[in-house]
Order: C-alpha cells, then structure tokens, then sequence
C-alpha cells in the first residue's frame, strides 16, 4: 500500500504545483496592469491618474469628426483609387484606373465593398445627397479609428506605464498627422487602424487578436504592412515558446479573411484574382515597380515626419537609444518578466521606417501605418528625459513625477500648438478645390439647370485636386480632361454596361503613358475649374484672362507654394503667414457659349 500512498502524494503534489502555477500567471497578468513607467522609488505611491475610458474616447472622436470634415483629400490616390470605385458602386458612374483593370486587378474591390455597403444603406434610409453620404463615410471612418485610438491608448497604460499612456494619449487627440491620415479613405490608413489594434491586442497578451489584426492589415489592407507583425511574430514563437498557437491563429486568419476576399473580387474581375499577391509582384517583381510614379531622397520622411509631428518624430526616432542611456546612467527598477523588452515594443516602428526609406518611391501615405508608433515612440522619450531629470535633481525620495510632470505639460502644449498651426495652415492655404466644387453645386440648384442635361465640368492641370464625383451636382454632370502640362496617363470613366467591372478598358496601360484619348475639346466643356497661375505654357493658358470664351463666376485664395515662406507656408501663424506667402486665384468658369443669368457674373 506504501507506493500506492506515495503516488497519491505524488499526483496531488502535481496538483498544487500546477494550481500554483496558473495561480501566478494570473497574478503576472494582474501584475501588468501596475505601471513599469511609474516605478516607485518609495513604497505606498499610488498609480499616476490617467484619463478614462469614455473621457479618451470623447476627446479622441472629437480630434476625428474634425478631420471627417475638415481634412483635405491630399492625395489623388484617395480619389481616383478608392472614392471613385465606391461611387461606380453606389450609383453605377465613377472613374477607373489601370490598378482596377481585369487585366491587372491590383486593387480589391472587397475593401471598397466594407465601406460602399454602409454609404449604401446611409443613402437608401436617411440621405440621398451624395455629399452628404461622402461625409457619412468619413465620419465612420473617424468612429471606427477613435475606437481602435482607445484600445491602443489602454493596451499603453498597461504595458508602458500611466505616464507614457496620458503623454501618448495627448500627442495622438493633436497630432497634424493623425488628423491627416485618421479619416483618409487609403488602404495605409486601414493599416494605421489595424496597427493600433494589433499592437493594443500584443500589450494586452492578447495574441490571437494581435495575429488575426495583422491578417486583416495584410490582406485587405496593404500587403507590407506584415512588416509590423514581425515582432508580434518573434515574441509568441521565440520568446513565448507557442508555435502551435501562432500557427493556428495564422491559418485561421487566412481562411477567415482571404478566402472570402479571393471569392469576391473574382467576382469583380471576371477571373481568379488575389488582389495583394498582385501588389506584391507588381511592386517587388516587375522591371519597373511604382519608381514611375516618381523617386524622392531618403530625407523625404525625415521631413514629412517633422511636418506632422514636428518635435515628437525627432524624440521617436531617439526613443531607443535615449532610453538605454536613462536605463545606463540611472538605476531604473528591471522590468518584469510580464513585460516586453523595450527594443521589441519599439521595433515595429524601425522596422518600418528601415524598409521604407531605402525605396526609391516614397510618399506621405506610405507612414501612415506606424504613425500611431512615432507617437508612443516620441512619449517614451520624453517619459525617459523625466526620469533622467528626475534623477540629476537628486529626488531618490519621492516620485520621478513629482517634479517633473511639468516638463511632460510642457511639451504636450508645444507640439500640440504646432500641429494645430499646421492643421489650421493646410486647411486655410488649400481648401479651395472642394469649396469650389460646393459653389458649383450652389450654382447648380440657383440655376435649376435640367437634369437630363449632360453637363460638362473640366480640368487640366488641376486633375488631381478633384475631390470625387461625390461633389459632382448630379449624376447627368461629367468631369472632363482637357489637356495640360502633364503627360501621364489620366483615369477613365468606368463602362456604362452592367459589367463594367469585368470589361478590360481600352487605352490602358501599366507604364503611365499618356493615353490622348482621355482628352476633350474645349468646346465641350460648360464649366471649367483652374488654378490662375502667372505661368502659362501653350497647353495651360491663363483661361481667365480670355474674357471672350470664359466668364469668372466665382474665385478663392489658393496658396503658391513655390513663391511663398518655406516655414509659413508649412505653419500657419496669423498675420504672417498672409504677409510671407503669395496666393493665386482657384477660379470657377462658366463658357460663354453657355451664358446663364446668374448673379455671379462678373464676380472676382
């Protein structure tokens, strides 16, 4: 009976070990919620106050709806890849480019469904303006990354501490480049949400949802945005030890979300098409790739980032090693177990910017993804120069951040001052295209033109400042080219046919040649949209000087970047900005041979 006895004891040891052992993963897990950030250097401090749940959701859905508003479509891109394929969706009329061509099928109309449906149901039910449904899904863009702000802000305060997380919290509600990117209708903004997500999900130890997220960025978002995964991927398969579960998850994922996305934009296209693997090739594997489109040096993102996040980016792009300096020259308490090492919590954000900066194409939207990093990255810094403040006043005795929440204030109201005058900067030099186009509608209803009337509105060289087909008066009005100094190759209206999708257009090419059959005379064009530049040129006169064939209806302040202040134009500050920089008129014309009594006639 002895050994029977034993190993009784045995198994019930086993027991306990093993309750003790999942008893203290859940107090590692309740151990997370303490504030690395907020060490205390004498015991009984209480955790720094942060702000609420719904108090952050408020403030950040405010920052939102302003920019659902207010914010400039500041990339063509935006227009003629995606709002004018939700257009084509919701009321049969849009523009087309070569990426949604059958023959090339490099965009998916799976993600331009996830917002078409919603702007569906909108116009169905309550609205059928077609500015008014633009601004619907602009605002649900600006819900939908508020919500996904909150959860990244919350995952802060657990893994970074209190401090990082208000800093983080506060830079995010101001920042220039959040208002920007927050309700952009792009794929790199959709990475942007799933960025915010994926790494609250890793901050919370929550795994699966971190995995699943990336998924989501990769495949209906924009294929490099895997990129940002990689660490998640390095902490559950080498330092968490569960390959399994990583495995699993990633199948999942890909069977949730590809295998759907594959059915539906095959149906599009007419043929089986997986959307990102055609980026991929398109962008890594061709002879050519996107540097058609233009190259910029490697200071480019050193710059933009300046531009939207002004002191922060500097202080993001130290993060690391400033905070191997504090951790060197002061005893900072060691991190648990239960946290991330630092280098990995910031490594995403590195990673990316070493991948992107050596491309030769770059743009703007290209960051996009990790500006919620350069963010937390920048708040780290300056939680890292309080600490080491702190600890050079010889305050060993109390809180570091008794001293020093001052300096923290301090630099939240400086960059959040700057990139207001950048917000308010941009808006005011730039916003003409679209009130223009809200004028045209004005004059449209004032007018009461006939709606089976097929009217033509056209540019030039202001082609890409075209807002979308949103803020066209109605669906019998027609955006027209005419030509310009510009000799790429424009978009092209979408077929009339039922299956104008699947339909291979003509005169479409992947080398952004210029295709001439995307021209109109100017004969044809009842109403016409110019930037009054002093510069002419053979194929871009000055048509409001030509009061024979033009009349000016209507004109708004438009800023000449090129003869204006490098730094007021960038930043506005009153008074200034108006002395040091130059504008040109943004002008409205109506064709004289299609003079209508209307009390904008002679209007300057």
């Amino acid at each position: 009976m002895a050994p029977t006895a034993r190993n009784r004891s045995n198994a019930y040891s086993r027991k306990e070990l093993q309750k003790e052992i999942l008893k203290r993963q859940a107090n590692n897990k309740e151990l997370r919620q303490e504030s690395y950030s907020s060490e205390k250097h004498v015991i009984g401090i209480v955790e720094p106050w942060t702000p609420g749940t719904y108090t952050a959701l408020k403030a950040l859905l405010s920052a939102r709806l302003c920019a659902a508003i207010w914010a400039l479509i500041s990339d063509c891109d935006e227009t003629y890849n995606y709002w004018e394929p939700t257009h084509y969706l919701l009321y049969g009329k849009g523009f087309q480019t070569w990426e949604y061509s059958p023959e090339y099928a490099l965009r998916s109309y799976t993600y331009i469904l996830i917002h078409a449906v919603p702007g569906w149901i909108y116009s169905s039910l309550l609205q059928s303006n077609r500015m008014l449904v633009f601004f619907f899904i602009r605002c649900m863009l600006a819900l939908s990354c508020s919500g996904c702000e909150l959860y990244f802000y919350r995952g802060i305060c657990k893994e970074f501490g209190a401090n990082v997380g208000r800093i983080t919290l506060s830079i995010l509600v101001f920042a220039a480049g959040m208002f920007i990117s927050s309700t952009a209708y792009l794929p790199s903004s959709f990475a942007m949400y799933m960025t915010l997500m994926s790494m609250g999900a890793w901050y919370h130890q929550s795994y699966e949802l971190a995995i699943f997220t990336t998924a989501i960025s990769t495949f209906l978002g924009w294929p490099f945005a895997a990129a940002i995964g990689i660490p998640i991927a390095y902490d559950v398969v080498v330092r968490k030890q569960q390959f399994m579960k990583f495995a699993k998850w990633c199948l999942i994922s890909a069977v949730t979300i590809l295998v759907p996305m594959v059915q539906i934009d095959s149906h599009y296209f007419g043929r089986l098409v997986i959307a990102p693997m055609n980026i991929i090739v398109y962008n890594v594997f061709t002879s050519h790739g996107p540097d058609l489109y233009g190259t910029e040096p490697w200071t480019f993102y050193i710059m933009n980032g300046f531009l939207n996040f002004n002191i922060i980016f500097i202080a993001a792009l130290i993060a690391l090693p400033f905070y191997l300096f504090t951790y060197y020259i002061i005893p900072l308490p060691k991190k648990s177990s239960a946290y991330l090492p630092m280098w990995l919590s910031l490594s995403p954000m590195y990673l990316w910017i070493g991948i992107f900066i050596m491309q030769p194409h770059k743009e703007e939207r290209f960051l996009f993804p990790i500006y919620p990093l350069i963010v937390l990255a920048g708040a780290v810094t300056v939680d890292s120069c309080q600490k080491l403040g702190s600890s050079l006043l010889q305050t060993k005795q109390q809180h570091y951040l008794n001293h020093t929440s001052w300096f923290a204030l301090a630099i939240v109201i400086f960059t959040s001052v700057i990139s207001v005058s950048r917000i308010v900067g941009q808006y005011r030099a730039y916003h003409a295209p679209i009130e223009m186009f809200m004028e045209l509608n004005r004059l449209a209803v004032e007018q009461n033109f006939p709606p089976d009337r097929p009217m033509n509105v056209c540019v030039g060289k202001e082609w890409y400042r075209f807002p979308s087909s949103f803020f066209l008066p109605g669906l019998n009005w027609n955006l027209q080219f005419i030509e310009s100094e510009f000799r790429g190759q424009l978009p092209k209206p979408y077929s009339q046919l039922p299956n104008g999708t699947l339909l291979i257009p003509e005169n479409m090419n992947d080398m952004n040649l210029e295709e001439t059959s995307r021209y109109v005379p100017l004969s044809s064009c009842h109403f016409l949209i110019e930037l009054d530049s002093p510069l002419e040129s053979p194929r871009e006169p000055r048509y409001s000087k030509q009061s024979s064939e033009w009349i000016v209806l209507h004109t708004v302040p438009f800023m000449d970047a090129v003869r204006s202040h490098r730094l007021l134009r960038a930043f506005y500050v009153p008074f200034l900005t108006e002395q040091q920089c130059q504008y040109s008129n943004y002008t409205l014309l109506q064709s004289t041979k299609w003079k209508t009594k209307s009390r904008y006639h002679g209007r300057l």
